[in-house]
């Protein structure tokens, strides 16, 4: 029974997509009136798109005659043409496995609308229509087109339908696996407005927003356009794709941007240079956005979704055994190795500052709060307290108090360097605080004594009872000075576990608690370069010192035995995981595929899967250390304090995880 549980298990995730989908947005160029040249020119872009994997592509507004066609809109042997222009492009792309918009007028009765037709696999999905219609300065629409109809209409039109005319038609796709493709189009200057209808179409399910354009470029426009494009994606945790009309509409008062953009929650993935012809392509990731509205209780739920007019289209038939959808080994995408950090190095400067200040303020107002004016740190020359030193320093200044309050005591046991306990110590000297060594080699000694545990036997018990000594000492030298235990433990180590419980696992305040080691290592490199001198000097050799709980006694010339990467795997790998598994929920197959992108040259395909697994099993095993964590604040969006973002039973099994990390190994 089992072994049929875990081959369904395993044949379910090698069937299974990430949840990438190829977005594209273009600007052909055309020439105004020219509606043969301009259907050929759209269908050459559509093919190109497809050829490129793109399963969803927009062109510009009215790009079958062009947006500056004026009152040319009104001849009938206009509409007439693209009408049939529409008919030939249909005709042409019943075998291409892509969803796509064409602009142009249509005529119902007596009113002219300028729509967006949907097109997929020779289908005509429905006709998108302009909602808001500008009529001020260079604009004037409304001399040749009536706004979208309130609800949608249902025409006949280039020999199909009926179909749906309207603002806010939603475009599902049915097939499976590829449920998350909802598509929504609003067209240019619905963006524009108050209460774009891209908010409605992202509330009745749309993921992917699509706004055929004819944007005129101007001094300070551009930026503007880019603002609102990547705020509406970040409201609406959505894809978000916008072509502009380029090359060959009418200059007689304007230019057109030809800018096209895809953003996707807020984020820019993919932009062409303004006044060009080119196409903007990027796997937009449909899984991540889902996830997004799932975890936001502020998004509207399903049964207080808006009404929206629905029409479900399919690849069935065109796409063979490929998928609609990709994984993240078929995308021209790499996501970043750190993704706790900025890459760009203004930005991470910022960023480490303004981390600084939010751990500063959490312990500032912790001690204005209890009165408190003394503070103890077990400072071990490593990263995790260095860093704990420097936001406790910055608390008592702040707060005006001496930095002799704080008391920084090291604690050499069996495994401690000379390397890092003098760092300690230089490191407490210059910055003016209260230095003190206090030895735990014949306490620990004693306490072996006292339960009977053999020295030469360096087993959990032997490291363990190190840290929990270490720990008493800090408390009673806390209670000595009527002060606080600065707690020094990093976001890392609470994932995968890595304290001693009721050792270091303890403090009054753990101010690096939502801080991942490959954040730490940048903060303490920002405080060097704020500080320069000897202060300088000491930190950057703590970042250059291998990261470890001296443990374990050193090695015959002295130096660190007992490296923590060396036994739990590296942090960046697991920093990784851990930010894709808390952020977005992503499953450990999605998580594998992504990081074999990003670590690509770095680690091979086993390696990164070893310590994936490691992870999981840790990180499921040792909750019950994140059960009862200390206080400490938060300055990230990925947090594990069992009262802030991270609510999860000890008990909880990793067997589905486990299984799927191991059916990984089929996949390879």
């Amino acid at each position: 029974m089992a072994s049929t549980h875990g081959s369904i298990l395993m044949n379910l995730h090698l069937s299974q997509s990430d949840g990438f989908l190829r977005v594209a947005a273009a600007s052909p160029q055309i020439r105004v009136a020219d509606v043969e040249g301009n259907a050929e020119v759209a269908l050459a872009a559509v093919r190109e798109a497809t050829e490129r994997g793109v399963r969803a592509l927009v062109l510009p507004e009215l790009n079958l005659c062009g947006y500056t066609a004026a009152d040319l809109f009104h001849n009938r042997t206009l509409l007439h043409a693209c009408e049939a222009a529409l008919v030939h492009i249909l005709d042409e792309t019943r075998e291409l496995p892509i969803v796509f918009t064409i602009g142009l007028p249509v005529a119902v009765a007596e009113n002219i609308y300028n729509c967006a037709a949907v097109c997929c696999a020779g289908e005509l999905l429905g006709l998108t229509a302009k909602k808001y219609l500008p009529n001020y300065g260079e604009f004037y629409e409304r001399r040749w087109f009536a706004p979208a109809p309130a609800d949608p209409v249902w025409v006949e039109f280039a020999g199909q339908g009926p179909v749906p005319l309207g603002s806010g038609l939603v475009y599902r796709c049915c097939d499976e696996g590829a449920e998350d493709l909802v598509l929504g189009v609003e067209v240019c200057e619905d963006l524009w407005v108050p209460a774009p209808p891209s908010t409605e179409m992202a509330l009745a399910g749309a993921t992917v927003i699509l706004n055929p354009s004819a944007s005129d470029e101007i001094i300070g426009k551009a930026d503007y356009r880019r603002s609102l494009i990547s705020n509406q994606s970040a409201r609406l945790y959505c894809a978000y794709a916008y072509a502009d009309a380029s090359e060959g509409e009418s200059t007689t008062d304007m230019v057109f941007a030809g800018e096209n953009l895809t953003y996707e929650n807020g984020s820019k993935l993919a932009a062409t240079k303004l006044l060009t012809c080119d196409m903007a392509v990027a796997d937009v990731d449909l899984d991540r956005l889902v996830a997004e509205r799932r975890r936001s209780t502020t998004w509207t739920r399903a049964d207080d979704a808006p009404e929206a007019t629905t029409v479900e289209f399919s690849f069935e038939g065109v796409l063979a055994d490929e998928p609609v959808l990709r994984d993240a080994c078929d995308i021209d995408r790499v996501f970043p190795r750190a993704p706790f950090v900025p890459a760009d190095h203004g930005d991470l400067a910022e960023r480490c500052e303004t981390i600084l200040d939010l751990q500063t303020a959490g312990l500032k107002t912790r001690l204005a709060h209890t009165g408190t004016k003394a503070a103890v740190i077990g400072l071990s020359g490593g990263l995790d307290s260095t860093l704990a030193l420097l936001v406790t320093v910055r608390a008592f200044d702040a707060l005006g108090l001496p930095r002799t309050g704080i008391t920084a005591v090291s604690m050499p046991g069996f495994g401690t360097t000379h390397r890092t306990k003098s760092n300690a110590e230089s490191l407490a000297h210059d910055l003016g605080v209260s230095f003190r060594e206090v030895s735990i080699h014949a306490a620990v000694e004693q306490h072996f004594k006292d339960i009977e545990h053999d020295p030469t036997v360096q087993d959990v018990t032997y490291e363990n009872s190190q840290a929990r000594e270490r720990t008493q000492i800090l408390m009673d030298l806390a209670n000595q000075a009527g002060g606080f235990v600065i707690g020094t433990g990093d976001l890392s180590e609470l994932a995968l576990g890595w304290a001693t419980y009721n050792g270091d696992h303890m403090s009054m305040y753990a101010v690096n608690a939502s801080v991942p080691k490959t954040l730490v290592r940048h903060l303490v490199r920002y405080a060097a370069d704020v500080f320069g001198g000897r202060i300088a000097e000491t930190l950057l050799d703590i970042l250059d010192t291998p990261v470890s709980p001296e443990l374990l006694p050193p090695t015959g010339d002295g130096e660190i035995a007992q490296k923590t990467e060396d036994l739990v795997g590296p942090y960046e790998l697991h920093d990784y995981f851990l930010y894709y598994l808390l952020r977005f929920g992503f499953e450990p197959g999605k998580i594998y595929r992504m990081a074999l992108k990003s670590f690509e040259g770095v680690y091979d395909a086993k390696t990164v899967h070893t310590w994936l697994r490691t992870f999981y099993r840790r990180f499921f095993a040792q909750q019950f250390k994140r059960s009862c964590l200390p206080d400490g604040p938060k300055v990230g969006s990925v947090t594990l304090s069992p009262r802030g973002d991270w609510r999860m039973p000890s008990d909880a099994s990793s067997r589905l995880w486990l299984a799927q990390i191991d059916a990984l190994n089929a996949i390879d």
